[in-house]
Parts: C-alpha cells; sequence; structure tokens
C-alpha cells in the first residue's frame, strides 16, 4: 500500500495541472479568484514534485508508458517552479488586461504537457506530450493578436512544430519496426543485447533533426527571436523551460546516441556553427531581450554540442543553469535595462589588446588546477581548455589607463570567478543525476577548434569593429538566415499575418 501511494504521488503534479485546467474552464469563476487557485494549485504540484525527486517511485500498471527518473524528477521541479514564478508574475503583469483565462488554460496545459513529456516511457507519449505543448504555446504567443511579429512568429514555430512531429513518427516507426515495441525501456534493453542496425541509425538521425527544429537552431531560429512581442512571462517561460526540453530529450535517448555517430555528428555540426554565429550576432545588438534571445538561441547550441560529444551531465547541469539564469534575466528585464543605460552613459571602453592573449592563457591553467585539485576527471582535457576560452572574457582589462594596483584587482577578482565556476561545475558533476557520459575525442578536438575561432573572432569584434564592418553588418543581419526560413515557411503552409 505505501508503494502504491508512493507511486501515485509521482503522478500528482500533471493530476494537479490537469485539474487547473478543467477549473479554468469554469466561466462563472473571477479571474482574480482564478488566478488564486492557479498560484495555489502550481505550489502544490511544485511541493509534490520535490517529493518525487526522494521517492521516484513508477506505478506498475503503467510504467509501459510512464517512467520517473532522478533527471526528469529534477527538470519537473525546475519546470513548477518556473511555472508558479511565472504564473505569480503574470498575475501582476496581465492586470486589465482581456483574455488572461484564455492566458491561464494555455499556461496550465503547457506545465501539463512538459509533466506528461519528462514521465514519457513510449514513443506515443513522448509525440503526443511535445506535440500538446507547442500547441498550447500558440496560444500563449498570440495573445495579443494585433501584433503582426507575434502572429509571423507563431506562425513559423507552427510550421518547424509539425515539421519535427513528422520527423519524430519517423524515428518512432523506425525503431518500433526494428525493437517490436513502442516502449523506450525495451528499447534501451535491444540496443544492450544487439548492435545498432541501420533502421536505428535512421532513426537517430530522425530524432536529433526533430529536436534541433524544436531547439530552434540556425536556420530555423527566426520564430525564437521573434517571441518578444509576446509577454514578457511567455518570454520568461519559452527561453527558461520550454526550449531546453530538446536537450532533455537528447539526454533521455543517450543510450541510442552512443551508438549512432552520424546523429553526433549532426548535433556538433549544426550546434557548434549556432554556437558561433549566434555568439556573434548578440554582441551586435541593442535591445535587452533581443540580446537575452539570441543567447538562448547560442546556449541552446553549446547544449547541443555537449550531447553529440556525449557529455550528458554536463549539458543537463547547463540545461538547469541555463533555466534558472534565463528566467531570472527574462522577469527582471526592466532592471538589466536601468543598469545598461547607466553603463553607456558612461561609454564603451574596448579591452586592453594584450588581455585579449594573456587571458586564456591564464584561464586555461586556472581550470587544469582546479579539476587537480579535486582529483576528478570529470570531463576530458579539451573540454577543460573549452571551459577556459569560454571564461576568458573574465580577465579582458576594459580600462585603458589604470595602475598596476587596479590591474592586478581585476585580474584577481576574474581569476576568483573562474576558481569559483569550474569548482561549481565541478561539485554539480557529482551529483547523482543517474547520467553517463561516452565522450568522443575527436569531435571534442573539432569542437575546440571550434570554440578557438570564436573566441578569436568575439575578441575582435570587442577590439577592432571597424576592420570587420562588413563581417558586422552580417551579424547583426543574422546572417539572413532567417529571411530565407520565413520565405519558405510562408510558401509551405501560406497565412494570413497582418491583423
Amino acid at each position: 500500500m505505501k508503494i502504491f501511494l508512493l507511486s501515485v504521488s509521482t503522478l500528482v503534479p500533471t493530476l494537479l495541472m490537469l485539474l487547473m485546467l478543467l477549473v479554468s474552464l469554469i466561466p462563472t469563476l473571477a479571474i482574480k479568484r482564478l488566478w488564486q487557485i492557479f498560484i495555489v494549485i502550481s505550489s502544490l504540484s511544485l511541493a509534490f514534485t520535490l517529493i518525487a525527486v526522494f521517492t521516484r517511485q513508477n506505478l506498475p500498471m503503467l510504467q509501459t508508458w510512464l517512467s520517473v527518473s532522478m533527471f526528469g524528477a529534477c527538470m519537473a521541479v525546475i519546470v513548477q517552479l518556473l511555472g508558479t514564478v511565472i504564473a505569480v508574475f503574470s498575475k501582476r503583469y496581465l492586470e486589465g488586461e482581456p483574455r488572461q483565462r484564455g492566458y491561464i488554460m494555455a499556461l496550465a496545459a503547457v506545465l501539463l504537457a512538459v509533466h506528461i513529456l519528462l514521465l514519457a516511457n513510449h514513443w506515443l507519449v513522448l509525440i503526443v506530450a511535445w506535440s500538446l505543448v507547442g500547441i498550447a504555446l500558440q496560444k500563449l504567443l498570440c495573445f495579443y493578436p494585433d501584433r503582426p511579429f507575434a502572429l509571423l512568429a507563431a506562425h513559423k514555430k507552427r510550421v518547424a512544430d509539425r515539421v519535427a512531429d513528422v520527423l519524430l513518427i519517423m524515428a518512432a516507426t523506425l525503431a518500433w519496426s526494428e525493437v517490436g515495441s513502442g516502449s523506450l525501456s525495451v528499447l534501451w534493453t535491444h540496443l544492450e543485447q544487439h548492435e545498432m542496425s541501420t533502421a536505428l541509425q535512421l532513426c537517430a538521425v530522425c530524432l536529433v533533426l526533430a529536436v534541433m527544429i524544436r531547439t530552434a537552431l540556425l536556420p530555423v531560429h527566426g520564430w525564437l527571436i521573434q517571441v518578444m512581442e509576446a509577454p514578457t512571462p511567455v518570454s520568461a517561460l519559452l527561453h527558461a523551460g520550454v526550449v531546453n526540453l530538446g536537450g532533455y530529450v537528447l539526454i533521455l535517448f543517450a543510450p541510442l546516441l552512443e551508438q549512432a555517430l552520424p546523429a553526433r555528428i549532426l548535433l556538433v555540426a549544426f550546434g557548434l556553427l549556432t554556437a558561433i554565429l549566434a555568439g556573434m550576432v548578440m554582441l551586435t545588438r541593442i535591445s535587452i531581450k533581443v540580446r537575452l534571445a539570441w543567447s538562448t538561441v547560442a546556449q541552446m547550441g553549446f547544449m547541443i554540442v555537449e550531447c553529440g560529444l556525449g557529455l550528458y551531465t554536463l549539458a543537463a547541469l547547463h540545461l538547469i543553469g541555463h533555466s534558472l539564469y534565463k528566467a531570472h534575466s527574462f522577469l527582471s528585464a526592466s532592471t538589466v535595462v536601468r543598469q545598461t543605460r547607466l553603463q553607456a552613459m558612461g561609454g564603451t571602453i574596448s579591452p586592453i589588446s594584450i588581455s585579449l592573449f594573456f587571458a586564456p592563457v591564464i584561464a586555461i591553467p586556472l581550470v587544469w588546477l582546479i579539476q587537480l585539485i579535486f582529483s576528478s576527471a570529470a570531463w576530458p582535457w579539451w573540454w577543460s581548455v573549452v571551459l577556459g576560452l569560454a571564461w576568458s572574457p573574465l580577465l579582458w582589462l576594459p580600462m585603458q589607463r589604470s595602475t598596476i594596483q587596479d590591474v592586478l584587482l581585476y585580474e584577481f577578482y576574474g581569476a576568483l570567478m573562474i576558481v569559483g565556476l569550474t569548482s561549481a561545475a565541478l561539485v554539480a558533476h557529482t551529483l547523482p543525476l543517474g547520467l553517463y557520459d561516452t565522450p568522443n575525442n575527436l569531435l571534442g578536438v573539432i569542437v575546440l577548434m571550434g570554440m578557438a575561432m570564436l573566441y578569436v573572432c568575439l575578441g575582435l569584434l570587442q577590439k577592432y569593429p571597424q576592420l570587420l564592418k562588413t563581417w558586422r553588418r552580417w551579424s547583426y543581419a543574422g546572417f539572413y538566415m532567417d529571411e530565407v526560413y520565413t520565405r519558405l515557411s510562408l510558401k509551405i503552409w501560406p497565412t494570413r499575418w497582418n491583423p
């Protein structure tokens, strides 16, 4: 009986969000009272997701279809926490706005679908849940129906979602025909006992393509940038929670991907290209929300690269950290805008040239040293170099003229941040998420060279912007890739996007 109750408790968050969806259909409930009920139910759901982290009991009669894992339970906590915070924020943000009831329904439906996806142990559950997430999001993205770009972004996402659905169905069909079952547990058992067949290789490729489309990698990223026309809490939900689901799906299918080299090459190629180009575009934008959007695209590319390299633990930590950071960034965008304006009033100071060179010389050995102190082989040597390059800007000197004492103090604080970040990554790497890494050294070296190129380009754009005027202009335009996708999506699926 005790085991049964614990098993049922893992489904309670899903049932509670279903209850909230049904409650929002009651027309006599006032909007103010509906928001109060939503926050209470969402808080209860959050409490039960925390319980599920420690229990992780599966309901025997549903085990073929639904299964809870440690990482899935942690993701459920993150998503429900974001949902609760966004609900509290939305209550104030949308005060006096029409169509709030539809907003509440859509938000509850998104959280419901995400909870089902995080429990998915069957291809059908995964496909249906992920499709429902996209359908519910359409309502939120079109909250302001008089904004043309919001409608266009929603349409472009609709096209991308339908293509991804087709690819997922193809992946499921290939795996089902090979294994004889739609259960993911049966697929993992099959992979342990048999070598990868051509059908499963194609299955992995279709799965990867579907994830890349849903994760808004280049060149289908445009809708993620244009959802800035939606309410700020919707942007926070999308960037901090929904887009990250692609990373979760890849980590879920790690047993399949570790034997599918073509799929991993696709992940590394498109992820690296996205991280490099989106990182450059971000530097050219002025709008805070747009910069945050491009930052999400770059971070998704980086996370996809981690999955392609087989560094699933790092990808999981990246996913969790990005969710929390991006939610805070969007919900506090007004504060960020004020700080940015104050900085702009002081003028833009480019980094000292010599610091661009010496920053990685200091940062990379620091990462290695901390890893040596921890006596940990949490990641391969080439990833330590990548991390050192990623954190090198913390050591860039923004002062043109300063005393030796100022320089030393600035470098000390930068080095302290690098030590702290590396230590936090190593400590977090020991968390019992139930994930196992399968790093690919050849792909890792390729990624290292790509990140080195990105570092050089960022340094040049910061220090010598006039020498790269053409490249900077192309960067500002997003390399015109979204224009191509927009025309293609409107040709494939014509629609009216003017109000």
